[in-house]
């Protein structure tokens, strides 16, 4: 992936597919629900919806094909795959492989399929394919906003801009270390890892300090204007530095560091591009505001309303509680790297669809079942 991409870093995908292999749920999460009483026995049941469109990303290339597959499958569903065109022979070599994996255990063949050549035009036509019963969308607005068009049953996953909110009770070297540790992630490509830092005023010096400590460049006024100047193209994210490793990103503006350092950290403005932009890439710029209370409203200012991750650093239940309840996203993470919450050094199941568009959030095989109900009327009753 990371040499057809040119994105991530290969230990973190590693990692990552590490964690979908382990962490997806199967069939035990479509346990059927029953319902007795004297005029009879009703049963709910979770069913396939038949064949399911799955289109997918080149930034979580064979995380999301593993995992999606993974809960359709255990649904009882078939799935065609239309890839990102960049990622497309390690995805169609990785589906190949799955498929043979299924066979060996009794499966039919080809119960995972891609198209070949995966264009826009595919993608629509797959989408709109009279066969198709469900459309699965982990991507950007521009395809979230084609699917949703199809006249189909749509899950959609889409963009994150993952605020990290520190308030001035936060331990701030664990919050550092957290922090660094989610940014830096296969160099920023996941949707829900943080992307941004607002920092209470009065913890933003020290807190700064304990981000270089957790190994962070620290990059001057100078440095961001120059980076302004390469990372952004007419007030978008230049798409040729998206995933790739800081080393590769400074030595754009004469900056030469190791491949080892992770990320670079810089102190900005909330209304700076660097702040509102969903950058994909291991810059993190910090801004400071006055007061838990500003912080909480910054951080929803910058989710941007996709509903999709953030987290908070406190020891003060009242912030992380008011926090919770100001973003609403699908993911929130109190005290720890936002990963954990897909399960990676925290508790419960991983998913790589986060469904804020279609309110699904972490989808299992249980969003990718429909239910239907059995009823038989004064019958089966032992009492």
């Amino acid at each position: 992936a990371v040499e057809e991409t040119g994105l991530g870093r290969i230990d973190d995908k590693i990692q990552k597919n590490l964690l979908v292999a382990n962490k997806t749920p199967g069939m035990e999460v479509l346990s059927p629900r029953s319902f007795t009483g004297d005029r009879g026995l009703t049963i709910d049941e979770r069913a396939p919806f038949g064949v399911i469109c799955s289109i997918t990303p080149c930034t979580n290339a064979t995380e999301t094909i593993l995992n999606n597959g993974i809960g359709m499958v255990a649904g009882g569903n078939s799935v065609v795959f239309n890839v990102h065109p960049s990622a497309k022979n390690v995805n169609n070599f990785f589906i190949r492989e799955l498929n043979r994996a299924m066979v060996a255990v009794g499966y039919p063949a080809n119960v995972l399929c891609s198209v070949g050549d995966p264009t826009i035009a595919s993608a629509n036509a797959l989408m709109t394919h009279p066969g198709v019963r469900l459309v699965v969308v982990t991507g950007g607005p521009a395809v979230v906003k084609a699917a949703l068009q199809s006249g189909k049953k749509v899950i959609a996953a889409g963009p994150g801009n993952p605020p990290a909110m520190v308030d001035e009770t936060a331990d701030l070297a664990k919050a550092a270390r957290d922090i660094a540790a989610g940014h830096s992630l296969d160099n920023n490509i996941v949707c829900i890892i943080e992307k941004e830092v607002v920092a209470v005023a009065s913890i933003a010096d020290q807190l700064k300090q304990e981000f270089e400590r957790a190994g962070a460049y620290l990059l001057s006024d100078s440095d961001v204007a120059k980076l302004e100047k390469v990372i952004l193209d007419d007030g978008h994210i230049n798409r040729n530095f998206v995933g790739k490793n800081v080393s590769i990103i400074l030595r754009e503006i004469g900056l030469n560091v190791s491949d080892s350092t992770r990320f670079a950290l810089c102190e900005v403005d909330e209304a700076h591009p660097f702040v509102q932009l969903e950058q994909l890439m291991p810059i993190l710029p910090l801004f400071r505001v006055p007061s838990a209370e500003a912080g909480i409203e910054a951080a929803v200012r910058c989710e941007h309303g996709f509903f999709h991750t953030a987290t908070c650093h406190s020891r003060n239940i009242d912030v992380l509680h008011n926090m919770a309840r100001a973003v609403n996203t699908s993911l929130y993470i109190k005290n720890g790297p936002s990963y954990a919450g897909l399960g990676f050094g925290g508790e419960g199941f991983t998913s790589w669809t986060i469904a804020g568009p279609t309110g699904e959030g972490l989808t299992t095989a249980w969003d990718f079942t429909r239910e239907r109900r059995c009823t038989l009327v004064d019958y089966f009753r032992i009492c």
